[in-house]
């Protein structure tokens, strides 16, 4: 008797799962627009005129951004909680988070994706603002 878990079986199940994924991508309509994984696989050197297909890279895509923006949001709280106390109660008036560019360094860097961007230098912290909304 045949004991192995991938049986003959449970192929007619995965296969229609499977069908049944593929085919639920044709009403999905993903957050990012099918001519721009069009665009980028085409870019890449790769072409298929199957849109099940170019739907599901859009997915993968939608949900590995959202993944990094998640771990990006974690590690800009934890960047705030290691504020002192003095600055952080001048900062609760104004609960909005900041992410930057090293949040989102730190969480692309867990998955693989190395970001290196171009140093800022101005004289001071308001250089390049409108007059009107300078602190100084």
């Amino acid at each position: 008797m045949n004991q192995n878990p991938q049986s003959s079986e449970g192929r007619p199940d995965d296969d229609t799962a499977l069908s049944d994924f593929l085919a639920s991508l044709m009403d999905y309509t993903p957050t990012i627009p099918d001519e721009l994984v069009e665009h980028y696989l085409a870019k890449s050197g790769f072409q298929c005129p199957d849109v099940r297909l170019t739907r599901l890279v859009a997915v993968a895509t939608q949900k590995f951004v959202a993944e990094v923006a998640g771990d990006a949001l974690q590690h800009c709280k934890a960047r705030q909680a290691t504020i002192p106390k003095d600055k952080r109660d001048k900062q609760q008036k104004d609960k909005r988070l900041v992410l930057t560019m090293e949040d989102l360094s730190k969480a692309l860097r867990e998955y693989g994706v190395n970001l290196r961007h171009q140093e800022y230098f101005a004289d001071s912290p308001s250089t390049g603002m409108d007059p009107a909304t300078r602190e100084e």
